[in-house]
C-alpha cells in the first residue's frame, strides 16, 4: 500500500504544533499521532512552571525552602543536559536563572530597577545547587529551576522517537518552530523549513533545507517588550540580569532537536562571541545581528514575494 502524508495540528506549550506523517492509512496513522500527542502533553503537564499539580511545582517548592529532593530517571536526564549545557556555556545557560521573570514582566511594558536584578540575582546559580543523580539539594532559599530552555526540544525529540517506533519512517514533528525529522521524505529531496524574519516575525526571511537531524531557532522577536524606543528581549543573561541585546536571531541545524535548541539559546546569550562558539563547536547555522547584518554555514534560500 503507498504511504500517504497526513497532517495532524494541535496546540502545545502554548504554541502551534503539527505532525507530517507518512503511513498507510488514515486511521493507522491518526493512531500513532495521538501516542506522540499524548506524551507531548505528559512532558508538559510534567514540567510546565505554570501549575501547581505536577513534578516541576513540586520541585521549585523544595527550592523555595533550601532542601533536597529525589527525582525520577527522566527528570534526571534533562538535569544531566542542563549540567553540561551550564559548563559548556561558562554559566550562562542556567536553568535557575527563570526566576528573573519574576521582575521582568514584558507585558507591563515596564523596566526593573538594577536594585531589583541585583536582589534576585542573589537566588540564582546552577553552581548553588548540589546535583548528584538521583538527589538535587538546593543550598540556597528562594531559588527555582525552569525546563523552558529544553523542555519542548526534548517533547520534539520524544515525540519523532515514538513515531519511529511505531514504524513511522518518513515526517517530522514541528512544536512551534522547533523540529524533529522522523525521516527523509520518501522522493529524497530535503524537507523545507521556513525562518522568520528577525524583525518581522509574521514573515519568511527565507527556506532552509533539511535532509534528517533537527532545527531550532531562537531570537529576540519572540517575546519582547518595547520601552522608549528599546527592545528588551526575553532572553535574560543569569550573570547580569539583563537582555541579551547584540544577536537577534540564531538558527542551529543539529542531529537533536534539544541540542539545536540549547545551541541557539547559549550563541544568543554570549552575543557576539557566539557566533565564533558556534563555528568552534562545529554547528551548522545561521545567525542576524541586531543590526541586521547575518553570517553563519547555513544556506538560507531566498523566497519568491510571488510566492508569499
Amino acid at each position: 500500500m503507498a504511504l500517504q502524508r497526513h497532517q495532524f495540528y494541535f496546540t502545545a506549550m502554548a504554541s502551534p504544533c503539527e505532525l507530517q506523517l507518512y503511513g498507510p492509512d488514515k486511521k493507522t496513522t491518526a493512531k500513532i499521532a495521538e501516542t506522540a500527542i499524548r506524551d507531548i502533553h505528559r512532558i508538559e503537564q510534567t514540567y510546565s512552571r505554570f501549575r501547581d499539580d505536577n513534578l516541576m511545582y513540586q520541585i521549585n517548592q523544595t527550592a523555595a525552602q533550601g532542601l533536597s529532593i529525589e527525582v525520577d530517571s527522566e527528570t534526571a536526564g534533562l538535569l544531566d543536559y542542563a549540567h553540561a549545557c551550564y559548563q559548556q556555556s561558562d554559566g550562562l545557560f542556567d536553568i535557575s536563572s527563570g526566576s528573573l521573570r519574576k521582575i521582568w514582566d514584558f507585558k507591563s511594558g515596564r523596566v526593573p530597577s538594577q536594585k531589583q536584578i541585583s536582589q534576585q540575582l542573589e537566588s540564582i546559580g546552577w553552581d548553588m545547587v548540589n546535583w548528584d543523580r538521583p538527589l538535587l539539594e538546593f543550598k540556597t532559599k528562594g531559588m527555582e529551576i525552569d525546563f523552558g530552555g529544553i523542555g519542548k526540544e526534548y517533547a520534539a525529540d520524544r515525540a519523532a522517537t515514538i513515531c519511529r517506533e511505531l514504524g513511522i519512517k518518513t515526517g517530522l514533528v514541528d512544536l512551534g518552530g522547533d523540529i524533529s525529522i522522523i525521516g527523509p521524505r520518501l522522493d529524497q529531496r530535503p524537507w523545507r523549513v521556513g525562518v522568520r524574519d528577525s524583525r518581522d516575525p509574521l514573515d519568511i526571511a527565507g527556506i532552509i533545507e533539511i535532509v534528517n537531524g533537527a532545527v531550532a531557532t531562537s531570537g529576540d522577536y519572540q517575546r519582547y517588550m518595547l520601552v522608549n524606543g528599546k527592545r528588551y528581549s526575553h532572553i535574560l543573561n543569569p550573570h547580569t540580569g539583563w537582555p541579551v541585546e547584540s544577536l537577534a536571531a540564531v538558527t542551529v541545524v543539529a542531529e537533536h532537536c534539544i541540542v539545536a535548541g540549547s545551541a541557539c539559546t547559549i550563541a544568543m546569550l554570549k552575543g557576539q562571541a557566539g557566533v565564533q562558539w558556534l563555528e568552534n563547536e562545529g554547528f551548522t547555522h545561521r545567525w542576524v545581528d541586531v543590526s541586521g547584518y547575518s553570517g553563519g554555514n547555513l544556506p538560507v534560500h531566498q523566497v519568491d514575494p510571488k510566492s508569499k
